[in-house]
């Protein structure tokens, strides 16, 4: 971490937030030393012991925490209260293994709901607003964890969850919603059918807040022009709280995260070195103040930056860059690394291109072919299109690809997460 000391051409003055954060990791350590048998013992084989960790130089020695070793833990094999503490659990979907599952204590619960506040505000919304939730309920985080931040800021929840996309809109023109909130698929899913009903004019829509999957510049473009609004990226984790502990204000120049309770790290994905603030690495969270569940330097393969400017919106707190994408998203194909992030910047680029896209990756004969499918928007030549999107992607991202021009519509829209990258290699 001294890397990230050494910084002095910041902007936002990072060593002034390390040295706050170095007296609340101090308390964590003997915390969860004190309290997590997970924790005492991981730190025991480490060799550490909690009075040595006072610096966040000295925090590097803390081995990372894995979403293995939460899975291993289940199902409150993390806890690190009693059970008569805990008001709550939470849960991950378990779609590739055993669910993680996270206790939540009445402060945690507290915090979570002031930092979706926090998001909320720093989005604009406010106690007048009528904020349509259309995330799923339940185990999942989400639905619950927006409509306790809208009721903590004070503003009119109207609980939908998910699904029922006649009875969304017609809730969202009685009740003349003004924010949306939800994935951004089901977002563009909702942006396309309003504009195909043309209702438009009898809503009163005027933001909305997506998150849960990483979404690009180009979807957020096609979403507020058909619906006119400002949309807004908001992040989270299951593992930490869920989401609400970043999002991006009306500057949109990166997303503000909540340092008095998170630490942010930035590490090399492959070597887990500490990366000084400016450089793009694999996000590692620790939560600062929760106490169900803590965690120390959870690896959550999101790979962005810490920004090193201070934000105009004059907000206090500092900010990544939007996710680009995951470590375990990355395809590698001819020598060379890429990110969905990436693809997303080039249908930007590419006049014509829709917002939805497919990386579809084949072998044969020993070799590694990529095929992408691409939307073209109505009015566009389809052959011209193709054509500049596989100039785009062999200037900016350095490979050859085919790439597939399709119909405005005919990539599946989902009411929960895109599926974009088909790897096949490995099942021919």
């Amino acid at each position: 971490m001294s890397m990230l000391l050494q910084q002095r051409e910041c902007q936002f003055d990072y060593r002034q937030l390390f040295a706050r954060q170095e007296k609340q990791l101090a308390r964590l350590i003997q915390r969860v030393y004190e309290k997590s048998p997970f924790y005492r013992r991981k730190l025991d084989e480490a060799g550490i012991k909690p009075e040595q960790i006072q610096t966040i130089q000295d925090f590097a020695r803390v081995p990372f925490t894995t979403k293995s070793e939460l899975r291993a833990g289940y199902p409150l094999g993390l806890q690190a209260v009693p059970d008569e503490e805990v008001v709550r659990i939470h849960s991950s979907s378990g779609t590739t293994g055993k669910p993680i599952i996270v206790p939540y204590t009445a402060g945690d619960v507290n915090i979570w709901a002031d930092m979706m506040a926090r998001c909320l505000a720093a989005a604009g919304v406010t106690r007048r607003d009528r904020v349509q939730v259309t995330p799923g309920y339940g185990l999942w985080t989400a639905g619950i964890g927006f409509q306790a931040g809208v009721e903590r800021l004070g503003a009119m929840a109207i609980p939908t969850g998910p699904g029922n996309t006649d009875k969304q809109l017609e809730m969202m023109e009685d009740l003349q919603t003004t924010v949306l909130i939800g994935t951004s698929s089901y977002g563009l899913l909702l942006a396309e059918e309003i504009h195909r009903r043309g209702i438009k004019e009898r809503l009163a829509l005027r933001k909305g807040i997506f998150g849960s999957e990483r979404w690009g510049d180009q979807m957020r473009q096609r979403i507020e022009e058909l619906l006119n609004i400002e949309t807004y990226d908001i992040y989270g984790l299951t593992e930490i709280y869920g989401p609400g502990i970043a999002i991006d204000c009306s500057r949109h120049n990166g997303l503000h995260f909540w340092a008095d309770h998170l630490l942010f790290e930035i590490i090399e994905p492959t070597t887990g070195e500490q990366l000084p603030p400016g450089r793009q690495g694999e996000l590692v969270i620790t939560t600062l103040t929760k106490e169900g569940m803590p965690l120390l330097r959870y690896r959550t393969h999101d790979i962005t930056r810490l920004r090193l400017e201070s934000c105009d919106c004059g907000s206090p707190f500092p900010m990544i860059d939007r996710v680009l994408g995951r470590t375990d998203d990355m395809v590698k194909i001819k020598g060379v690394n890429i990110y969905p992030g990436q693809i997303d910047h080039v249908l930007k680029l590419s006049p014509g291109a829709g917002s939805e896209y497919q990386m579809i990756l084949t072998r044969s004969a020993g070799k590694d072919h990529l095929l992408i499918k691409v939307e073209v928007r109505d009015g566009f030549d389809h052959l011209q299109v193709s054509e500049e999107c596989r100039r785009n992607i062999k200037s900016r991202i350095g490979i050859q690809c085919e790439v597939a021009p399709v119909a405005y519509g005919s990539l599946p829209r989902s009411e929960k997460k895109s599926k974009r990258v088909f790897d096949l290699r490995e099942t021919v």
